[in-house]
């Protein structure tokens, strides 16, 4: 079976995932975010900080 016929299938009990990011030290859902703000959004890359090295 295909994923979309997958995701079709149990439609009926999806739902939906609200997305919250943190803007100007508060946080907002994505949703809300005009389109050029949720094209800024797609294209941030996730890091991990690392623990610093002490000699």
């Amino acid at each position: 079976m295909k994923r979309e016929e997958i995701l079709q299938k149990i439609a009926h009990k999806r739902t939906k995932c609200m997305v919250y990011t943190r803007v100007m030290g508060y946080h907002r859902p994505v949703e809300s975010f005009n389109i050029g703000k949720k094209g800024e959004h797609k294209e941030r890359r996730q890091f991990r900080e690392e623990r610093c090295q002490v000699a």
